[in-house]
């Protein structure tokens, strides 16, 4: 299969490497333009592209995909199929143009959790168990027709970091099941039940706050799907905090958000239990592991 590949971040390098190793052939990569970052604004690259750079492989970096020359420089390609996977939304005249169409990869089993953030929310609501999936693409975000699913496991000590890194690599074994399933033309599409559909949508500020009249179950939840990035956080004095790693007791006498600090501990009150913080940050610092922490800070 003649293909070209659509990715951005580090979650779509394991897909685009596998299918380097395998018989089918990368015509062109497509990801998102070069953009400045921190304090010295240096140019830094797509983990895609600096991949493709590694393999020699053509690179399209169009900042918007209806743009006529990259639409007419795609169909030059003559593309059989194109796989997408952590890009952005295709327009149909985009997702059309090869012999077998699009697919993309999903951090989810489809129909839950369809939107940006689906492996931050099914830790979030508290899922023992998620997947990832192959879908043809259709106009609508997230509601194409499914491929192929594979569940994965949510353990107890995942937060969005580890699973993260798991799904991606389940989902790049994944990729290369459906590319060698549609050339064999032996596939049946399965359609979405959009009856049974969840949101994922993006992570805002106002999602990563936490509010300590929940349950420590709840919060416990927060905090894992949002380590280590972006964090879950509250605020003390004016200062942001972050946490990235807690541990929940269920017998407690503090009230919602009453803190109690030891030597080298730190527990906080919630609605329902309440939370031993492991590892935190304050506005302006590094990520410490709390004992760490409380040397130069009181609360």
């Amino acid at each position: 299969m003649n293909i070209v590949f659509m990715g951005t971040p580090d979650f779509s390098v394991p897909s685009l490497e596998i299918l380097l190793k395998s018989k089918h052939k990368i015509s062109a990569v497509v990801t998102a333009p070069d953009k400045q970052k921190g304090r010295g604004r240096k140019i830094t690259s797509t983990a895609v592209k600096e991949c493709a750079i590694k393999n020699n492989i053509q690179i399209l970096q169009p900042n918007n995909l209806k743009d006529e020359n990259f639409i007419n420089e795609s169909k030059k390609i003559n593309a059989d199929l194109y796989v997408v996977v952590a890009f952005r939304i295709l327009p149909k005249e985009v997702f059309t143009i090869p012999k077998y169409g699009s697919f993309n990869l999903h951090g989810s089993l489809l129909p839950k959790y369809r939107g940006a953030a689906p492996i931050q929310w099914a830790i979030m609501k508290g899922e023992t168990e998620t997947g990832v999936t192959t879908f043809s693409l259709a106009e609508k975000v997230d509601t194409g027709s499914i491929y192929l699913q594979e569940k994965i496991i949510i353990n107890a000590e995942d937060d969005f970091g580890s699973l993260h890194d798991k799904m991606s690599l389940v989902g790049a074994k994944v990729i290369l099941e459906t590319v060698n399933l549609i050339e064999s033309g032996k596939y049946l599409l399965k359609y979405q039940d959009d009856s049974l559909a969840s949101p994922a949508p993006k992570i805002t500020k106002e999602t990563a706050l936490i509010n300590w009249k929940n349950s420590a179950k709840n919060i416990q939840n927060l905090i894992r799907g949002l380590s280590p990035f972006p964090g879950a956080f509250f605020i003390h004095n004016k200062k942001i905090i972050k946490i990235f790693k807690s541990e929940i007791l269920n017998r407690s006498n503090l009230t919602p958000s009453k803190i109690l600090q030891t030597k080298t501990e730190l527990f906080i009150g919630c609605g329902e239990g309440s939370l031993k913080i492991l590892e935190l940050q304050k506005e302006g610092s590094k990520r410490m592991k709390t004992e760490e922490f409380l040397r130069g800070f009181s609360f």
